[in-house]
């Protein structure tokens, strides 16, 4: 049997942890969140939280019904955190550009959380907000909604995409990154061109290019695209 979740409001009235702290999903989330920093997706359990907050773990469940839970309020609260203070300018391409760099520095911010949580709906406030948001932009600039739904799903898919892919690399070890980079010098750069005349050709753009984000790029590719869909649509 599920576990039932007491209301928000109730869990504030209860006494505080041993150390003072009185617990709301938020100081929850936010523990959750420098156990993965600090130990990887491997290091969140229900005991280093209870240890982290003080709190016997059994008290946790009060908040969340498992650790699957708890995950979607995290990548929920990415999501928050990279809508924070935004507002649509009105302008379909300048507010879609703007989402989606938020949406990936934020998850690019915390990688280990991102690695967990990239792949997953939540179905909460923020997601939903978020969403809407995007709906919204896009509908308003005059896509009818096959086209919305079409570019919207390319444009959130491809944002987390990226962040997932990159935090994946974040959340190796110092050596291996550096190794990773270094191979676009040490390998790639001298190859000679009798054998890859265009890895030799590309080779300089190469190692310097392939060790940032390609996010950016992908996402003006995605916008010239949607914007060539509406000008077919206005012509």
């Amino acid at each position: 049997m599920a576990k039932q979740v007491v209301p928000e409001e109730k869990r504030r009235r209860r006494r505080p942890t041993r150390s003072g702290t009185v617990l709301s999903e938020r100081l929850i989330v936010e523990a959750a969140l420098r156990l993965l920093r600090e130990h990887g997706s491997a290091g969140l359990s229900a005991r280093r939280l209870g240890i982290a907050l003080d709190c016997d773990p059994s008290t946790l469940y009060r908040y969340f019904r498992g650790m699957d839970e708890l995950t979607l309020a995290i990548g929920d609260a990415l999501v928050g955190e990279a809508l924070r203070g935004w507002r649509p300018t009105g302008e379909w391409r300048t507010d879609l550009h703007t989402v989606g760099l938020r949406i990936h520095a934020a998850y690019v911010a915390h990688p280990q959380a991102a690695q967990l949580t990239a792949s997953r709906v939540s179905g909460r406030a923020n997601e939903l907000a978020a969403d809407e948001a995007v709906l919204d932009v896009l509908r308003s600039a005059g896509f009818p909604p096959a086209d919305t739904v079409r570019i919207y799903h390319v444009f959130i898919d491809q944002t987390l995409a990226f962040a997932a892919l990159e935090a994946a690399s974040l959340a190796l070890p110092r050596a291996a990154q550096r190794a990773d980079d270094a191979m676009w010098r040490s390998t790639y750069a001298r190859l000679p061109a009798e054998t890859h005349p265009r890895i030799a050709e590309a080779a300089p753009l190469l190692s310097a290019r392939m060790v940032t984000s390609a996010y950016p790029a992908a996402l003006e590719m995605l916008l010239d695209s949607a914007q060539a869909t509406l000008d077919r649509l206005s012509s």
